[in-house]
């Protein structure tokens, strides 16, 4: 895993004091969270806990009510959804889909080559495998040279060796790119091993900081529970813990993702 090296640099993007609220509830409260350039950073928590506001806070879709949102300059997004099923009826194929982004071709060919879709070309996006079509989302992502790269669930319905093959390949993109990756997952044992800092929300910041820091901390536990020891990657960044009180949650070690607000 490639460490950090900029990590107290300025960030890309920086939420202070963010607080969103729908129909009188709390979605966010009193949250603050940074993405430095070329960090991989994961965010978890139960479902409900305002994931999904997060990032649409962070892409611009939703306007917090409260607080600031911060750049160092203005940044390009690129975002794979959790879930891409584009109709049967609709004949798209892989060529198409990546058409859709205008870019230099020597960038889409190196993209092409590195995510090692060029034999899906013809291919309807509707026969790819989970793996694949997850390889050809995150290709079609990294053609607008994003700053940030969010990622939503990536791994979902994928077999192990594919959720491997990708969470590799994932680790790799910082350097190789240049980019930021924002990763929401619910796999905790691929978090704990694939990530250079993880934040736990739950409608505000229960933790953040190192895998292994954040494992350690009672409100993670409180939620994921106290049982879990996972392989621990050391890294040489500074981990940043908050307190707050103890979120109660039914311990959950790998929860399956439902639609959140």
């Amino acid at each position: 895993m490639p460490t950090v090296s900029n990590a107290m640099n300025s960030p890309l993007i920086e939420l202070r004091d963010i607080g969103v609220r729908i129909d009188q509830r709390d979605i966010l409260k009193n949250v603050d969270f940074s993405l430095h350039q070329q960090e991989i950073v994961t965010l978890i928590g139960p479902n409900g806990a305002g994931k999904s506001t997060l990032i649409k806070v962070l892409l611009g879709i939703v306007k917090a009510q409260s607080g600031q949102v911060l750049t160092q300059k203005k940044l390009k997004f690129s975002y794979v959804p959790q879930k891409f099923n584009p109709s049967h009826s609709l004949p798209l194929r892989v060529s198409d889909l990546l058409a859709l982004e205008k870019c230099d071709a020597s960038i889409k060919a190196e993209v092409i080559r590195d995510t090692g879709i060029a034999k899906l070309d013809q291919l309807k996006v509707q026969q790819l495998s989970g793996g694949e079509r997850q390889r050809v989302l995150i290709a079609r992502a990294l053609l607008r040279q994003p700053d940030i790269l969010v990622l939503d669930e990536p791994m979902q319905g994928l077999d192990i060796q594919s959720e491997a093959e990708l969470y590799t390949y994932v680790s790799s993109l910082p350097a190789k790119y240049g980019c930021a990756v924002l990763m929401v997952s619910h796999d905790l044992q691929w978090v704990m091993q694939g990530t250079h800092r993880v934040v736990c929300l739950n409608k505000h910041i229960c933790c953040s900081g190192s895998p292994a820091n954040v494992q350690q901390h009672p409100e993670y536990q409180a939620i994921f529970g106290s049982n879990r020891v996972f392989y621990q990657h050391h890294h040489d960044h500074c981990a940043h813990g908050d307190t707050a009180t103890p979120c109660q949650h039914d311990p959950r070690p790998h929860l399956h993702p439902e639609p959140e607000v």
